[in-house]
């Protein structure tokens, strides 16, 4: 056990304002991370800095030379400590809980410079490193194929919904350039739509012993909805005039807060759903619906540029507005290779993120048992695959 200054001693970080950064490649660490490019350093790496001002407490690790922003913390001296234990450390200790300052909460480092700490000898130090390092890579190995598929999901939307599979001839659109053989059919000619209501609150006999599935419009980001947080009874869809949406049918978050507004999802299961959702209940044989999704997830800022002055009632869409909604269709058996590929692509980034949040579970558990020696490396049959 170690007084917290004789294993680490941090110091202030130099002003640099933007007006004085010069071209180069050198980072410039602020309290949450890269701020900026600089043409000198006054820091070695491997270095570690914690955030001041700002994201006060936030631990980042350098692996190249750096210029240390005075809203930063970084460590002057690591007294003979393996650098990335010292990162992996500190990360640990939450040092957040000493800021000070009510309206710019700051870190002083003066104020726990005494904290006892547990501080195993220099080989362990680099075996745990070694250890949270593996897993904080393949963490950022998921994250990586997140991204990647997100981008290439996004690149074929544009690809496949405005050239097809078969590059044959375009014809220009009120939507824009779609294959010449593709028709365009307003969403009201394939489908009935509608939408939902909320029974009363009040009413219990709305709600208790509920067993009917009922959605509001935070289950819109689960993108094929299976299943339901909250039921009603069948009073509740009786007296309510609560619509029963079929499986796969498609819905529209036509208000909400954030980024809900416009998205859209497939239901699995028959549900009911609120005010703040409309249905598209499909009822012609040629559709695939989650050919429809998909095409629908293109036209998300068109929504909301819609529903916020662009011709539906303001901060909202409408069904009516749904009804004349222009749907590009190919050929049945074109949707069905479309909505593959791209139930494909869902399937992988969703494994991925997974397999992400069991790593940060691991991550999270490994740094708490190892820094407080509740697990020692030699215990661990430690092995990591990608």
């Amino acid at each position: 056990m170690v007084e917290f200054d004789s294993f680490t001693t941090l110091q202030r970080g130099k002003d640099l304002t933007k007006a004085e950064f010069r071209d180069g490649t050198v980072p410039v660490a602020g309290s949450n991370g890269i701020i900026g490019y600089h043409d000198t350093a006054i820091t070695r790496a491997p270095g570690v800095t914690v955030g001041r001002s700002g994201s006060v407490g936030k631990v980042t690790v350098y692996e190249e030379d750096f210029w240390p922003h005075n809203t930063s913390l970084y460590v002057r001296d690591f007294h003979g400590n393996d650098q990335h234990f010292a990162g992996f450390l500190l990360a640990s200790l939450n040092l957040a809980r000493f800021k000070t300052g009510a309206s710019v909460p700051t870190l002083d480092r003066n104020s726990f410079k005494t904290l006892p700490i547990l501080v195993p000898p220099l080989p362990e130090q680099k075996k745990i490193a070694h250890i949270l390092s593996t897993v904080q890579r393949a963490i950022e190995a998921q994250e990586r194929i997140i991204q990647t598929t997100t981008e290439l999901k996004k690149a074929l939307m544009h690809k496949l919904f405005t050239e097809g599979l078969r590059n044959e001839p375009q014809k220009q659109t009120e939507i824009g350039p779609v294959p010449e053989s593709w028709e365009l059919v307003k969403l009201g000619s394939l489908a009935k739509v509608g939408n939902g209501s909320t029974p009363k609150r009040a009413n219990e006999a709305y709600w208790e012993g509920g067993t009917i599935p009922w959605l509001n419009s935070t289950k819109i980001h689960d993108r094929f909805i299976t299943e339901a947080d909250q039921f009603v009874t069948p009073q509740a869809v009786r007296e309510c005039h609560l619509p029963r949406v079929a499986p796969n049918s498609l819905l529209i978050a036509i208000t909400g807060q954030g980024k809900t507004l416009g998205n859209s999802a497939i239901t699995r299961i028959e549900t009911c759903i609120n005010q703040h959702l409309a249905y598209a209940q499909f009822h012609a044989a040629k559709i695939v619906p989650d050919f429809v999704l998909w095409f629908v997830q293109t036209r998300y800022e068109y929504f909301r540029a819609i529903a916020h002055g662009g011709g539906s009632t303001k901060g909202a869409l409408t069904c009516g507005f749904l009804k004349t909604l222009p749907i590009p269709v190919p050929s049945r058996a074109e949707q069905e290779v479309i909505a593959t590929t791209f139930q494909t692509l869902e399937d992988k980034q969703h494994f991925a993120v997974r397999k992400q949040a069991a790593l940060q579970d691991l991550f999270r558990t490994l740094l708490h048992q190892l820094m407080t020696a509740k697990t020692r490396v030699h215990e661990l049959n430690f092995e990591m695959t990608s």
